[in-house]
């Protein structure tokens, strides 16, 4: 085992974002807004919402938050209407990136993506310059200390319900779906009662890149973290096979 797994990314990942619990909140808040003027404020028919509302419990989003983001949106005709736009570019050695902001005001947005990149002298690209190196994948990834039931009992229940893979590392089981069975599957899993660690259709690099120069490491996570720290940015997708933390 070389350490350098995606498993180490999204754990990584989570950690970071467990530190920044108020970020994830107002990005999950954004996107339950947006689906629920999308659909309307009944998850039962919305499976959008539905599947925001399995991300936000995953981030331990607390019910009556969750409730209150969906009345919020169902009964303010003139809540701020955010756009979805994404941006695609290069970090350090030719490091893919893409960018993924829900905002309402796109010029602010753009300048803000643009400066993280140049900051860590990298630079944003013509739209479908490096989407194609990823794959658009639903993701669920169980913690095996918070799952009791057996590996092979639960990838077939995941099978079962439509996953296209079944992985199993260290500490955690991943499944992969296509992002329109991503609900049911995820849907699936929770009413055997499992309890998911993350769930939300992600873009999977087909390909990782390993970093070894100190400086393009820094600069390349000076970019992360700039778009990590800007409130319209939601989502931020690379194919640095980052060192996971011993």
């Amino acid at each position: 085992m070389s350490g350098h797994s995606k498993f180490a990314n999204i754990k990584h990942k989570k950690e970071k974002n467990d530190a920044a619990k108020g970020k994830i909140f107002t990005i999950i808040g954004r996107e339950i807004a947006v689906a629920v003027k999308e659909g309307g404020p009944d998850p039962a028919n919305n499976s959008r919402l539905r599947d925001v509302i399995a991300k936000a419990k995953a981030n331990n989003m607390p019910n009556d938050t969750i409730d209150r983001g969906i009345k919020k949106a169902a009964g303010d005709a003139n809540a701020v209407n955010y756009e979805f736009v994404s941006y695609e570019g290069y970090g350090p050695n030719g490091t893919a990136i893409i960018v993924d902001a829900l905002t309402d005001n796109k010029n602010r947005t753009a300048a803000n993506v643009r400066s993280a990149f140049t900051k860590g002298y990298g630079n944003v690209g013509t739209p479908g310059c490096v989407s194609y190196m990823f794959d658009k994948k639903g993701q669920i990834i169980i913690d095996k200390e918070e799952c009791e039931m057996d590996a092979d009992d639960l990838m077939m229940t995941a099978l079962d319900a439509g996953a296209e893979d079944f992985a199993e590392e260290e500490d955690s089981y991943e499944v992969i779906t296509d992002p329109d069975d991503f609900g049911k599957v995820r849907e699936a899993l929770e009413e055997a009662g499992i309890a998911m660690a993350s769930a939300e259709v992600t873009m999977i690099p087909q390909t990782w890149v390993e970093l070894t120069d100190e400086t393009a490491i820094k600069n390349l996570q000076k970019t992360l973290d700039l778009l990590d720290e800007d409130d319209d940015v939601q989502a931020v997708y690379h194919n640095w096979d980052e060192p996971s933390n011993p």
